[in-house]
């Protein structure tokens, strides 16, 4: 904006034309983000620029820039909405369009006159500033570069109706800071422009500035990394948009140039539009991904899919559980060397081992001396009992029934095509029966000896037929506890591996209440030093649930499960408590049980801009080098049954290839069923905030 005031008429169109459309869209009660985002004013920013660089002033003038504001902003609702239907921006149609018609109706308007200010441009400079600003100007026009890069610059004023270095430069200056990625499209776009031009031997009407910035250089950021989720095949795009945006800048030129208009951007919304509907269409997997969620920034486009892509991968999945109580160990597992082979490869076996490894009390003699034999199995998620085998007996120790391989089995069906199957059950251990419905955790039989079992073990694989010989299939577990050396780390969408000893986890009530965030619930949040903050919960339209602060003006988008309440995304002050309760309560695993370490992985745009970051923006659309850890750990601090005291302390881990360095270190304390301060560094300074809970 401020690079337009290089033509100070413009830059003052420009401003007004931006107002008045901000006001216009708050008065007719348009989207309050959609407003906030510039979607409603940024075609009249450039239509009052464009105008501004056309016309000299007048009141006739102010009457038209007024009106034609109207249209455009009238325009951009109609197609937000019909383009909306599809998935598609509306790019600078309104602009076009609008500054076509000024253009067609203004010859028969004697009050309005066409403009020479544009040829002694330098004065206005002068008149507006004084003559330091227009000696550097003229310096920077006279500056001996090659004539490549000269026109680079050119072509970036011309996005703001400019023609000079200085102003590409501050432009390419502003991009670079703005975006890393942005920077180096608008580079790929020039370049393959230049190339192809050089081929072809176009006419130079056809590589002009203008044309340059406003076609080929915007329909390479577009393509490449704003619409789409940057990556090698969306850079790819880029390259190849250029040439298609040239065919269509010739093609329409001819006939717009019948009435004396230039093409403006229109090249670029149809190129643009064009290929976005192209890439829904195609659903082009692993390849060209649309960009889910419009973070009006490309860095941030990709880091929060990548990042969402790995946490939120399983989210519509069925939530299969252990079908046990207490800690077992995976005797089998995936691709096991004894049994599990061939199309029964992905199942788990299942036995219960004391300190010293072993598998039972005593004496191996009887299957009753096994810690696992007659413990309780349970229904792995809500289904109904498609299938019992309850007549097979339970073997002598040492000794298989290879006749009747699965022994006494269950299967249970969860939805269509996904089935849980137990086996080597002990005979009439069943509580069930066949057609009943089961809830996830419902006990169903107990684990038994029979079938090809030498010993006892629980089998357990997935489905997606219904026999009890149906071939296994891969599926994860939604949520369970592995216990290493010690200590606990939670496991979610994995699939235990062989000798692992694992259990489920059950949440405990206090850390469900603390965290249970319902739609209308208060908080009240101070800290000395910063912003209070005023938190409600809401639910927006799409049914995501979020925490709004009514100072700062941040949300935080969460969801939670039994087991875990976890953040999906912030947007807002990065400044304010909401921002560090967000990166404090990232991922909560809502359990006491000792020990249990939750880690996770925040989106890599939260990282301080330092040149290795920079250099990971830059490359990487083709490779990430960086990561930025989350872990969160329990402590008790009271074992009040009725009122436990809990901390929950978690810490931000920066890395970069193989160095890592804690960013943030914080400490969630609970008490009373409820969150009532968490604590962290800022500035060097530790810093407490109080949560105090309102009514709903």
């Amino acid at each position: 904006m401020i690079v337009s005031f290089f033509n100070p008429y413009a830059g003052i169109t420009g401003l007004i034309a931006t107002v008045f459309a901000i006001a216009l869209s708050h008065f007719t009660g348009l989207n309050e983000r959609s407003i906030q985002n510039g979607t409603y004013s940024y075609n009249a920013l450039i239509i009052g620029i464009g105008m501004g660089s056309i016309f000299n002033f007048s009141s006739a003038f102010w009457l038209l820039l007024l009106t034609i504001v109207i249209l455009s902003v009238v325009l951009s609702v109609v197609l937000q909405n019909k383009l909306g239907r599809y998935g598609l921006p509306f790019l600078t149609i309104p602009f076009v369009v609008c500054l076509w018609i000024i253009l067609l109706v203004t010859k028969d308007f004697e009050a309005i006159h066409f403009t020479f200010r544009n040829i002694y441009w330098l004065n206005d400079v002068y008149a507006f500033g004084d003559q330091r600003l227009v000696n550097f100007i003229m310096f920077m026009e006279k500056l001996d570069m090659p004539a490549l890069i000269s026109t680079f610059f050119r072509a970036l004023s011309s996005l703001y109706f400019q023609n000079n270095i200085l102003a590409g430069l501050l432009i390419a200056t502003g991009i670079l800071i703005h975006s890393r990625i942005i920077f180096s499209l608008i580079i790929v776009g020039f370049l393959s422009a230049y190339c192809f031009n050089n081929i072809v031997m176009a006419h130079p009407e056809c590589m002009n500035y203008y044309l340059i910035g406003g076609n080929f250089i915007l329909t390479s950021v577009a393509v490449g990394g704003f619409f789409v989720v940057p990556s090698f095949h969306s850079y790819l795009w880029a390259i190849i948009s250029v040439p298609i945006t040239f065919l269509i800048v010739m093609a329409l030129g001819s006939v717009t140039g019948q009435w004396h208009l230039p093409v403006y951007s229109m090249p670029f919304c149809i190129t643009v539009l064009s290929l976005l509907y192209f890439f829904a269409l195609k659903a082009q997997k692993g390849r060209v991904v649309l960009t889910p969620l419009q973070f009006f920034s490309p860095e941030k486009n990709l880091y929060n899919y990548l990042n969402n892509k790995e946490r939120l991968l399983n989210a519509n999945t069925i939530r299969l559980q252990l079908p046990f109580i207490g800690k077992w160990m995976v005797s089998q597992g995936y691709d096991g060397n004894i049994t599990h082979k061939g199309d029964w490869s992905k199942a788990l076996d299942f036995i219960i081992v004391d300190q010293e490894l072993k598998t039972y009390d005593q004496f191996a003699a009887v299957p009753e001396n096994f810690y696992c034999f007659g413990k309780p199995v349970l229904a792995a998620a809500d289904g109904f009992v498609e299938k019992i085998e309850d007549y097979i007996d339970d073997n002598a120790i040492g000794t298989i029934n290879q006749k009747q391989n699965w022994g006494n089995s269950i299967v249970l069906k969860h939805a269509e095509g996904l089935y849980t199957k137990m086996s080597h059950l002990k005979k009439g251990s069943f509580k069930v029966q066949i057609g009943d419905f089961v809830k996830q955790g419902d006990i169903v039989a107990a684990c038994g000896n029979s079938g090809r079992s030498p010993e006892p073990h629980l089998h357990f694989q997935v489905q997606s037929a219904p026999a009890i010989g149906s071939k296994t299939l891969s599926y994860p577990l939604a949520h369970y506890a592995v216990s290493i050396n010690g200590k606990s780390a939670v496991k979610e969408f994995s699939v235990p591996k062989e000798t692992e000893i694992v259990c489920n986890t059950a949440a405990d009530p206090s850390l469900k209440q603390a965290f249970e965030f319902l739609p209308g619930f208060n908080l009240s949040v101070k800290a000395d030093g910063m912003e209070d903050g005023k938190w409600e919960v809401f639910t927006d339209a799409y049914n995501q649930t979020y925490i709004y602060c009514h100072h700062s003006k941040s949300i935080a988008y969460f969801k939670r499960n039994e087991n875990v309440f976890y953040f999906i995304s912030f947007e807002g002050d990065r400044k304010s408590l909401l921002h560090y309760f967000y990166l404090a309560c990232y991922k909560v695993y809502l359990s006491t049980e000792p020990s249990v370490i939750v880690a996770d992985k925040f989106p890599l745009q939260l990282t301080k801009n330092t040149a290795i970051k920079w250099l990971q923006d830059i490359v990487s659309p083709f490779i990430i080098f960086g990561q930025l850890y989350y872990e969160s750990f329990h402590k008790i601090r009271s074992n009040d049954f009725l009122n436990p005291t809990i901390a929950i302390e978690s810490k931000q881990i920066l890395q970069f290839l193989s160095i890592k360095r804690i960013t943030h270190q914080f400490v969630i304390e609970i008490s009373d069923n409820r969150i009532t301060a968490f604590s962290f560094q800022r500035n060097n300074k530790q810093i407490k905030a109080v949560c105090i809970p309102k009514s709903y």
